[in-house]
């Protein structure tokens, strides 16, 4: 790659991943605090729709599309050691992949799929409700830090 292009590649994956980490932040920061001050049926609700609303074709171009440049990235910097870009290159990479999209396919997903079958009138609704809350926000503000952290290593990147 061109300096040039590889700066532009580098431009394009910082961006979808400080996108990524606001939206993450949005929701660890104010978005299930709201939620939460509902009542469980209402938070339940809510959040299954957004669940459903989440999965559209912008929001998956940025979040996947910035996975896929990472990943085309990590083996650009895989076989270009020698460029003073390739370490932070690959950690950016490597943060992204792992902490965003591996911490959502192994943690968000499954309790967002968990929540979908849960009636939000059900008797156990709002202790399943806390349950779910506290540990997606959890592991979303993982997510969250994870995808600045590798818009920073980008950035960084970018410096080299």
């Amino acid at each position: 790659m061109t300096d040039r292009y590889t700066s532009s590649l580098l431009l394009i994956a910082a961006l979808g991943s400080g996108l990524i980490a606001g939206v993450f932040f949005a929701f660890s920061s104010f978005v299930m605090g709201a939620l939460g001050r509902l009542p469980a049926p209402q938070g339940i609700a809510a959040m299954q729709s957004i669940n459903i609303v989440v999965i559209n074709p912008v929001f998956m171009a940025v979040f996947l599309g910035t996975a896929l440049l990472a990943a085309y990235l990590a083996f650009w910097a895989g076989t270009h050691w020698s460029d003073a870009r390739a370490l932070w290159v690959m950690i950016g990479a490597l943060v992204y992949i792992v902490g965003s999209v591996g911490v959502t396919m192994a943690f968000n997903v499954p309790l967002n799929n968990a929540l979908a079958t849960i009636s939000p009138s059900g008797p156990e609704a709002a202790s399943d409700w806390k349950a779910y809350s506290a540990t997606w926000t959890l592991w979303n503000s993982v997510r969250g830090f994870a995808s600045l952290g590798a818009a920073a290593a980008f950035i960084v990147a970018q410096w080299r």
